[in-house]
């Protein structure tokens, strides 16, 4: 049996339809957002991370009637290649990236993160990270990356736009590039 769905998804009103056994996740797949990936489809892996009335959700095991009326935000709402959110451009720049098949859910586990505890302690950030498996990393970068992402988000450090140092002339010397070598 179908059902009609509306929803505000990434800031617009939108109406799908879907099946009363879709997840949220199959309605997301369905209508083309991949970012959301599927990994376990029982919640267990947080690959499918997206957030539904400002929490973090399992997409994979969240009922598509359960979200009639909701907000939902996925990756795709962040930021673009040529504009990364910061929270995006902090896991580029600190390498919390490899196969890059977690890196939409850890990132919008950071991002409900992050909007709850603007400045969280590494503790903090390894415990609101932990419904999120990353099956390449050791978690270090990623960690350091939600470090870095917070400093951004409060405007306490500069980003260079072109994903280099924001002041190359104070900051590069003898790495082989010729800027400030003697």
């Amino acid at each position: 049996m179908t059902i009609e769905i509306d929803l505000t998804l990434n800031g617009e009103e939108r109406t799908f339809e879907a099946e009363r056994s879709d997840s949220l996740l199959d309605v997301l797949r369905k209508n083309g957002y991949t970012g959301a990936k599927r990994g376990c489809d029982t919640g267990n892996c947080g690959f499918c991370t997206v957030t539904v009335d400002g929490e973090s959700a399992m997409s994979c095991i969240k009922p598509a009637g359960t979200i009639d009326g909701a907000t939902v935000e996925t990756i795709e709402s962040l930021g673009t290649q040529e504009d990364l959110h910061p929270i995006q451009a902090a896991f580029v720049d600190n390498a919390a990236l490899q196969c890059g098949f977690c890196i939409p859910g850890m990132i919008m586990r950071s991002h409900t993160l992050l909007a709850e505890n603007p400045d969280p302690g590494r503790e903090e950030i390894r415990e609101g990270l932990s419904a999120n498996l990353c099956r390449c990393t050791g978690y270090e970068k990623i960690l350091d990356a939600v470090e870095d992402a917070a400093e951004r988000m409060d405007g306490s450090t500069e980003i260079a736009a072109d994903g280099g140092q924001p002041d190359a002339e104070a900051s590069c010397s003898g790495c082989g590039c010729g800027v400030n070598d003697e």
